[in-house]
Parts: structure tokens; C-alpha cells; sequence
């Protein structure tokens, strides 16, 4: 049985080095493939600076026909190595992504979501012949159709005050000091990605201890964020100049301590609490009023922690406003509203906070 290289570089050609893997090794994996993304003639911005296209020889290919078998290769070889429990996410622009998209369901990838990247500072349209080009499209995609797989959905909420986080995320491009340069002081790679972008990646569907390949690694972006965020990683990478750089800068990587909060899990961090265990606590008690905020409506706190209305309509806080929403799934902590002592309304949820925050505390 081959044994899985973590943490390494290896260096070659993605469609070979695949096939050295192990089968069914890899937790997640991140893919930054070539877009097939070239301009006709050069393009210049109007302080006459030529603009750096995606030149690069790794880049070009003869036709549509071509990078399509290209694209059907590398994701074939990535779906072997995949976990029955992995998922894979691929980023591309209008160029590919299309392209990609359907040959990853044709081979039987199950896309789970398509996060469109906003770039607030990408560069503008020069010549003013369409709109500015300030997107790409990362799909999100799990290895089988069924089956579970790792989405660490609370985690997520730190990067949108505290709610669910969409599929909408604004994050520029990476600048300053992030992006690397050659001797000569331009961009090492034209296509790097900001740390911002994978610390959510992996940070959503992974857990520390997993194995996170990367099949084009570029400058290093996903190995270095990885290590930080404790995982294992590795990368492929076919060109010198890249392989060089990535290792100098996943070696200048602290990994964070092991007692990180952001290396826990938010649910059991916080613990789950129960809508009986405010009432044991005192913090509301049998026979109090809640009202839901949509429609308004009152219920009656019952001994078994249920509500009741006055109609006969019976549940926990989730189901009952459920049912009174005619909703399929509602967060009933959000909804459900007591009376303070000085007569304002305020969201069941603060009781919640203020429970976690007392038990915090004494610990």
C-alpha cells in the first residue's frame, strides 16, 4: 500500500504526478487550472503601461477540443484521488468555467454550490468594449452524489458578522506584500490567489489533520494557508521558478497554536443549548408569553419546553414557528422574541448568549 506524501512539493506534470497518488486519499481539493486565457494583441493602459497577460506557455492550448480533454484528464485523475467524504473546488473565469462545469458532472462530480469571487480592485476595462471583469466563479463539488461530506457552516459565519455566509464573496485581489514578485519586480504569477479567498475554502470543508491537494500550486497560496490552518497538504507543480518560490514562503509559515479558536469547531466551542435548559437556569420560566416576529403571533412556554397557542398549535421553538411561517426550516432562536422588564421585545436568542457567556465564564 503506497503511502501518502504530505506536505511536499512534487514537482511535475499534474496529469502524471495524479496518477502516483494513492486512491482515495485526499480530503479536499483546490484547483486554480489553466483558463485557456489569452488576448489578441497586446493590451495597454491609456498612461501607455503595457497590461501582463496571462501569457504563459502553460496556459495556451490549440483549441476548445484540446483543453477540454486537458480538463477531462486532471479532474478524472483528482476524482480517484478523492475521499468517498471529499469535495473539490475550482476556480475559473467566463473563458473555462463553463467548460469545466460540465465535464465535472459528465464524470460524475455532485456540485454543491458556485461562489462567484467579487475582485473590488480588478483592473478596469481599458478599452471600454465591455464591462469590467471583476468576477470569477469557484465551484464547489463533492465526490459522490450521496453521502456526507465536511461543510463547517458556523465557522463560515465570522466572515458575515455572525450569519450565514452566501455565495456572493467580495475579496480583493491579493496586493502589497502578499503578492510575489520576481528579481525584476513583476508579479511572479498572474494568476495568484489571495490567502483571504483560501482561508475560507479550507476553512469551510476541512477539518485540521486533513490532506488538502492542490494539482496546481503555483506561488504556494493554498500549501502555506493550509499549514497555518493546521492541515496536511500537497502541492503539484510543473515549473522551476514557481517551485521555488512556494517552498520559500510555505517554509516562512507559523502554523497557528492548537488551542486557535479558529481551529475549533464554532458548535462545540460554544456548546449547544437547549430551550429547556434556559428555563432550568431560570432565565424564563414555565407560563411566560413569546411572541414570533412574522406573522405576529403568541405562544405559551409549556413544562416539556414546548410553546403552545391559543389555537392548540403545539412545538419546539424551531418547529412551531416553522409551522406558523409555513416555512420548511426556521431558526426559532431568531424569531421568538420575551418581554424585558422594562417592556421591550428582545430575541430568545440574547437569553442563549447570555447563558454560553455565564457558563464561559465560570469555566
Amino acid at each position: 500500500m503506497s503511502v501518502t506524501p504530505v506536505n511536499r512539493i512534487l514537482q511535475g506534470d499534474a496529469l502524471e504526478v495524479l496518477k502516483t497518488l494513492p486512491e482515495a486519499s485526499i480530503d479536499l481539493i483546490f484547483a486554480d487550472p489553466p483558463y485557456n486565457l489569452q488576448l489578441n494583441g497586446e493590451l495597454w493602459r491609456p498612461n501607455l503601461t503595457r497590461v501582463d497577460a496571462v501569457d504563459d506557455a502553460w496556459d495556451q492550448f490549440d483549441d476548445f477540443a484540446a483543453y477540454d480533454a486537458f480538463t477531462r484528464q486532471w479532474l478524472s485523475g483528482a476524482r480517484r484521488v478523492l475521499k468517498p467524504t471529499g469535495t473539490i473546488w475550482v476556480s475559473g473565469t467566463y473563458h473555462n468555467i463553463f467548460r469545466v462545469g460540465a465535464i465535472l458532472q459528465d464524470l460524475g462530480y455532485w456540485v454543491l454550490n458556485t461562489i462567484i469571487w467579487h475582485k473590488p480592485n480588478a483592473m478596469p476595462n481599458f478599452r471600454g468594449t465591455r464591462f469590467k471583469n471583476d468576477v470569477e466563479v469557484v465551484i464547489w463539488a463533492k465526490k459522490e452524489t450521496r453521502g456526507a461530506y465536511t461543510f463547517r457552516h458556523h465557522e463560515m459565519k465570522v466572515f458575515n458578522d455572525g450569519k450565514q455566509l452566501g455565495s456572493l464573496w467580495s475579496i480583493p485581489i491579493c496586493t502589497g506584500a502578499e503578492r510575489l514578485r520576481d528579481e525584476g519586480g513583476k508579479k511572479l504569477h498572474p494568476t495568484q490567489k489571495p490567502e483571504l479567498l483560501l482561508e475560507r475554502i479550507i476553512g469551510a470543508s476541512s477539518r485540521p489533520g486533513d490532506i488538502v491537494l492542490d494539482p496546481f500550486l503555483g506561488t504556494g497560496t493554498t500549501a502555506a494557508v493550509a499549514k497555518r490552518l493546521g492541515r496536511c497538504w500537497i502541492g503539484i507543480e510543473r515549473e522551476t521558478a514557481y517551485v521555488a518560490a512556494a517552498q520559500r514562503r510555505i517554509d516562512a509559515v507559523e502554523p497557528l497554536p492548537e488551542d486557535d479558536p479558529r481551529l475549533k469547531d464554532a458548535h462545540k466551542r460554544l456548546g449547544r443549548v437547549a430551550f429547556k435548559t434556559l428555563i432550568a437556569a431560570g432565565l424564563i420560566a414555565v407560563g411566560d408569553v413569546l411572541t414570533l416576529d412574522t406573522p405576529s403571533m403568541n405562544a405559551v412556554i409549556q413544562a416539556n419546553g414546548h410553546l403552545a397557542t391559543e389555537w392548540g398549535h403545539q412545538g419546539s421553538i424551531h418547529s412551531l414557528a416553522s409551522l406558523l411561517k409555513d416555512v420548511p426550516s426556521v431558526n426559532g432562536w431568531k424569531h421568538w422574541h420575551y418581554r424585558t422588564h422594562d417592556g421591550r421585545l428582545e430575541s430568545i436568542d440574547v437569553l442563549r448568549r447570555n447563558y454560553r457567556d455565564t457558563k464561559r465564564n465560570e469555566g
